[in-house]
């Protein structure tokens, strides 16, 4: 493979400040994944498979809020020092870019948790297969109308 020059460039102050100020914007986790495999506090944690077993679960009991509250604390403390690192660090943009993406990830999942903890995820799982639902049946009578309207279908 060769590396351009660009490959090895430093990031610059204003590419610096764009990523920071990314990470606080509004819905800046859409289409950022959960991070199958982090480093948190010396452990690899796959915290995709934490999340999704979560969220399967019909109800949390006392261990799975304590799992919850604890993941949340050290994701948040990697969360804190991989955006110290962004915005402190000798970073290639390569390197920068892999940081902003695991430390969106990292603030993704934060969000999944609460959501979980508090009941949230699974009214918003609910209200999005019913309005599917809905939409579904909409579609097949729009469809039905203009199959009507050719004379396709009597």
């Amino acid at each position: 493979m060769d590396e351009t020059p660009e490959d090895d460039e430093l990031i610059t102050e204003t590419e610096r400040k764009q990523l920071l100020a990314a990470l606080h914007a509004r819905l800046f986790w859409v289409g950022k994944e959960i991070p199958y495999n982090c480093d948190i506090k010396g452990k690899m944690c796959n915290l995709h498979s934490i999340v999704w077993e979560l969220l399967k679960k019909e109800e949390l009991d006392d261990e799975d809020r304590g799992l919850i509250n604890k993941c949340i604390l050290y994701i948040n403390e990697k969360a804190k020092e991989d955006e110290l690192e962004l915005a402190t660090g000798e970073l290639t943009r390569e390197e920068a870019d892999k940081l902003f993406d695991e430390t969106a990830g990292l603030m993704r999942t934060v969000m999944d948790l609460k959501e979980i903890k508090e009941g949230t995820s699974k009214e918003k799982e609910k209200e999005f297969r019913e309005t599917f639902s809905h939409e579904r049946v909409a579609e097949a009578r729009r469809w039905l109308n203009f199959l009507k309207g050719t004379g396709e279908v009597k």
